[in-house]
């Protein structure tokens, strides 16, 4: 194994699925390579719900929601794109629960008052998808509190589930802001529940409690150094989550309920979850998976997993050509952090081999994505493939990936970074590459 090269950043160059298969070799990295396709296809039931192929379109935020919290036209834009391209489940992104709770001014907030817009993008998203497809994709819509990156107004005003020597400085925290009171976390379930049923009127078929990327109910699953009723045991630091689960379930019984949750932070304990107690970069899923299993006693019948923080990059598992600004490339080869997403979700399918498992973190891999997810899918590792970056740059990936079996190079995301740093920056987000005329990091 070539050490050397798994420890060192290097951008993607691969002309040939020979020379990525190569370097893995020498690497001695666990990412599965399949030629298969038939797989993508095949429908999957999910708690008496088909999904008709393995394709998903993940929550990525546009950040281009009107000051009320209803889809723009952008966003509009996007999830009809969405809808054309095919994808048998479209992952609707964040959308806070309180105005306190928007990460930006652009940011889905869904409320009483405009319910109906988003019961026109569904409508809408559906009439696409017959129309083209001929078929109905299941459709979540993944409910938030940013937490700690709360800034509605555009300046931030960040409510911490706890004080972090990693985040507060990268963040530039100010001194004196204090961690939310339990009071203030004890109301949140009521508002999770109250933002499900609006869901459920606007004709989702479920919904998602986001719980990664540090965000609040991420966070609080790495308060070990919190005191009170949420931080400490891990009783009290999945308490939330618990109780929002319940409160959704009992307010609006008819959605699925599915989880993205953070299986991995890559911030050493005691300010990370998912890892190692020893304060290393090494991870412990021994968490995440009794995590799982409360979930699933709770009713979640989907689990979506993730790693990292894509606003703090001096971490590990999150692969990128070129950093964001102000910030470095992560000291490791893009595969080896690839190779971490597929044993974590591989650990986790593994372990609940009945619970469909949507595995991510392939975009990077450009126009050999299909070869890695199908290994994953014929190998029982994953249930379906999310798609991020991915669909920014490509909406359309599905229907060439389902009627061609392959997808082009010259329409793939190049792992620029653009998108992050249009999120990081709180404006509309896209693919500055393959979308320029909508989005571009020099009309800042």
């Amino acid at each position: 194994m070539d050490e050397t090269l798994r420890h060192r950043h290097a951008k993607f160059h691969y002309q040939s699925l020979a020379e990525l298969r190569a370097d893995i070799a020498e690497m001695a990295l666990e990412i599965p390579l399949s030629a298969g396709r038939s797989l993508f296809a095949a429908p999957l039931t999910v708690a008496g719900r088909t999904i008709p192929n393995r394709l998903v379109i993940h929550p990525m935020e546009g950040f281009d929601a009107t000051p009320d919290g209803a889809p723009g036209p952008l966003a509009s834009r996007r999830y009809q794109r969405y809808a054309a391209g095919g994808a048998g489940l479209v992952w609707a992104e964040a959308t806070a629960i309180l105005p306190e709770a928007r990460s930006n001014p652009g940011q889905f907030w869904l409320h009483a008052g405009n319910v109906d817009a988003y019961a026109r993008l569904v409508r809408d998203l559906r009439e696409t998808a017959a129309k083209e497809h001929g078929h109905r994709p299941l459709l979540l819509l993944q409910l938030t509190h940013s937490g700690r990156y709360s800034k509605p107004a555009g300046k931030p005003t960040p409510l911490l589930a706890h004080h972090s020597p990693v985040l507060d400085p990268a963040m530039n925290l100010a001194p004196g802001v204090e961690p939310v009171s339990d009071d203030y976390l004890a109301a949140l379930p009521a508002h999770f529940a109250e933002s499900a049923k609006l869901a459920a009127q606007a004709g989702f078929d479920g919904v998602d409690l986001k719980c990664c990327h540090r965000y609040l109910l991420s966070e609080l699953l790495a308060s070990h150094t919190r005191p009170g009723r949420y931080g400490g045991s891990f009783e009290n630091r999945t308490r939330l989550l618990r109780e929002a689960l319940a409160a959704v379930r009992a307010a609006a019984p008819g959605l699925l309920l599915t989880v993205r949750m953070n299986a991995y932070d890559a911030i050493p304990h005691p300010y990370g979850f998912g890892m190692a107690t020893d304060g290393s970069l090494a991870g412990d899923l021994s968490e995440p998976l009794e995590l799982i299993r409360q979930l699933r006693q709770l009713g979640v019948e989907l689990v979506n997993i993730s790693i990292g923080n894509p606003y703090f990059q001096a971490h590990y598992g999150r692969p990128y050509d070129l950093p964001l600004r102000g910030l470095t490339s992560p000291a490791e080869h893009p595969l080896a952090g690839i190779e971490r997403f597929v044993k974590i979700t591989r650990a986790i399918q593994l372990e609940f081999p009945d619970l469909p498992i949507v595995g991510t973190g392939y975009s990077w891999l450009r126009q050999f994505l299909p070869d890695v997810a199908a290994g994953m899918l014929e190998r029982g590792w994953a249930s379906l493939i999310g798609i991020g970056r991915q669909a920014f740059a490509y909406p359309d990936l599905p229907r060439d990936l389902l009627a061609h079996g392959a997808i082009r190079p010259e329409k793939c995301c190049v792992a620029c970074s653009g998108c992050t740093q249009l999120m990081r920056d709180g404006v509309a987000t896209g693919c500055v590459i393959r979308d320029s005329a909508h989005y571009s990091l020099r009309k800042r």
